[in-house]
């Protein structure tokens, strides 16, 4: 008996949790009238629709200059990006990683070797030495 009423437990926090995920990405589909642009050199370049981020997930974009940008949206709606380029192995994979805080400061997680990029200014929290690029991101 205690062993049907766990995973009756288990089952209602798994559909709690889906509903709940499922009412964010509603809603930030409801929010999103508008575009995501980067600042490239000395001008705001769109690269892709608000509506396409969604919180806590990545998204890569294709700069004009055949690079990628990761572009992030946190769940109170902040904007980042930062080169998707992992400069530990060279693989475009940083949209693909795991998005967290650190003191504070956000972050995201390369989905290979695990080192962690400050996503506002996209230093590496494991190695001083190492940074990847941070652009400055609107939505218009």
């Amino acid at each position: 008996m205690t062993l049907a009423t766990e995973t009756t437990e288990t089952t209602e926090t798994t559909e709690t949790t889906e509903t709940t995920e499922t009412t964010l990405i509603t809603e930030a589909a409801r929010t999103t009238g508008g575009k995501v642009q980067l600042r490239l050199d000395d001008d705001w370049y769109t690269v892709c629709d608000l509506g396409a981020l969604l919180p806590g997930r990545g998204v890569a974009a294709l700069l004009p200059d055949g690079r990628q940008a990761a572009l992030f949206r946190d769940r109170s709606g902040r904007l980042y990006a930062i080169d998707n380029r992992d400069p530990f192995t060279g693989a475009a994979v940083l949209s693909r990683g795991l998005t967290g805080t650190h003191g504070g400061r956000p972050f995201v997680a390369s989905p290979l070797l695990k080192q962690r990029f400050d996503l506002t200014s996209g230093r590496c929290l494991d190695d001083e030495r190492v940074r990847v690029t941070a652009y400055g991101v609107r939505s218009a």
